[in-house]
C-alpha cells in the first residue's frame, strides 16, 4: 500500500514536470512550425550623415515632415513624481504623447486601463492606440515612466524606414530562443507590427491575456512571442557606428561602466552621440537632462544639422 502511494506521489510529481516543460517550450519555441515566419535577427542602423546631406533641400523638408510618433508611457498611481518629470519634458516632444494608467487619477490626465498587470495595461494601450490612431500616426514609441526619450534622434533614426514593413525596434536581448526588446529602454513598432499585433490580440490561443505558463512572463517578453506569431521580430538599433541608441540604463550607470572598460576613451566608450533613450532615471535627473539636451547651449557655436523637426502645432515643448 505505501509502495503504491509512493508510485503515485511521483507519478504526480513527474507528471507535473512533464506539463511545465511541455507549456515552456509551447510558449518560448514559437513561430519554428511555420516557414513563412522565418527571419533572421539583424541589426539597424541610423542613416549616414553624408546620405542626409546629399538629399535636396526640398527632399530634407519632406523628410522632417513625413515623421510623425505618438508615444504611449504606461503609469501606475506609485510612479506619480516620474510621472510628472515625463509629463514636464520628454514627452513634449513626442507628435501626441498619451499616460496610459493602471486606474483613474485626478491629479493627471490619462487613459484608464484599470489594471495593475502590465502585460494586460501593454496590451490594452496599444489596442486603443492602433484604434484611434491608426490613420494619423505611422511609427509608435512604449515608454516607461523612468525612462527619458529624445524624440528628434528617434525621428532621425526612422529616416528612409519604411513603416509599412513590420518594425519592432529597440535594445534587443535574448532569453533562450526568443529575442525581444527590452521594455525599460522603450519600444518602437511602425503602424504594419501595430497592424499585425491589433490582429493577435484577438487570438486567445496565440497570445492570450494573462499566458499560459506555471510562471509569469514580463510584458515585454509576451509582446516579443506575440509578434513572432505574426513574423515581427525584434531588431537592435544602432547608430551608423554600430553603438546602441537605446539604453536601458542611466547615464551615470554607462559613465562608469566605460570607465571601467575604456579608460582613455569615457565618453566614446560611454554612449552614442545619437542616443535615443536612457532609462532607470529618478524625476530630478530627467529635468537634469532635460537641461543639457535642449537648453544648454555654448555662446557662438552654431550647428549644422540637415534636418529640422519641428514640434507640433500648439506645442509648448522646448
Amino acid at each position: 500500500m505505501i509502495s503504491e502511494s509512493n508510485s503515485f506521489i511521483k507519478g504526480v510529481v513527474l507528471g507535473g514536470v512533464f506539463c511545465m516543460l511541455v507549456t515552456l517550450l509551447g510558449h518560448i519555441k514559437v513561430g519554428h512550425g511555420t516557414k513563412a515566419h522565418h527571419h533572421e535577427h539583424h541589426h539597424i542602423q541610423a542613416p549616414n550623415k553624408e546620405d542626409v546631406l546629399n538629399l535636396s533641400e526640398d527632399e530634407r523638408v519632406e523628410l522632417s515632415k513625413s515623421i510623425h510618433v505618438y508615444c504611449i508611457i504606461l503609469v501606475k498611481p506609485k510612479d506619480l513624481g516620474h510621472w510628472a518629470a515625463a509629463r514636464e519634458t520628454w514627452s513634449k516632444h513626442c507628435d501626441k504623447a498619451e499616460f496610459y494608467s493602471s486606474e483613474n487619477v485626478k491629479v493627471f490626465d490619462s487613459v484608464a486601463v484599470n489594471t495593475n498587470d502590465m502585460w494586460v495595461m501593454m496590451r490594452k494601450a496599444y489596442k486603443i492606440a492602433y484604434e484611434r490612431y491608426k490613420d494619423e500616426f505611422s511609427w509608435f514609441f512604449l515608454a516607461y515612466p523612468t525612462t527619458f526619450a529624445i524624440i528628434e534622434n528617434l525621428k532621425y533614426f526612422l529616416l528612409k524606414k519604411d513603416p509599412s514593413q513590420p518594425f519592432y525596434i529597440g535594445h534587443t536581448v535574448k532569453s533562450g530562443d526568443l529575442e525581444y526588446v527590452d521594455g525599460e529602454g522603450g519600444i518602437v513598432l511602425s503602424i504594419e507590427s501595430l497592424r499585425r499585433l491589433s490582429r493577435v490580440l484577438e487570438d486567445h490561443d496565440k497570445c492570450p491575456e494573462h499566458g499560459g505558463m506555471i510562471w509569469k512572463l514580463a510584458e515585454d517578453k509576451q509582446l516579443a512571442i506575440c509578434l513572432k506569431y505574426t513574423g515581427v521580430f525584434a531588431e537592435n538599433a544602432e547608430d551608423s557606428e554600430g553603438k546602441d541608441v537605446f539604453n536601458t540604463k542611466p547615464v551615470g550607470a554607462l559613465i562608469k561602466e566605460a570607465m571601467s572598460t575604456h579608460p582613455q576613451q569615457v565618453v566614446d566608450g560611454c554612449c552614442s552621440d545619437m542616443a535615443i533613450t536612457f532609462s532607470g532615471l529618478a524625476p530630478n535627473h530627467m529635468h537634469v537632462l532635460m537641461y543639457g539636451v535642449y537648453r544648454l547651449r555654448p555662446y557662438g557655436h552654431s550647428y549644422s544639422d540637415a534636418l529640422v523637426f519641428l514640434p507640433p502645432p500648439g506645442s509648448d515643448n522646448d
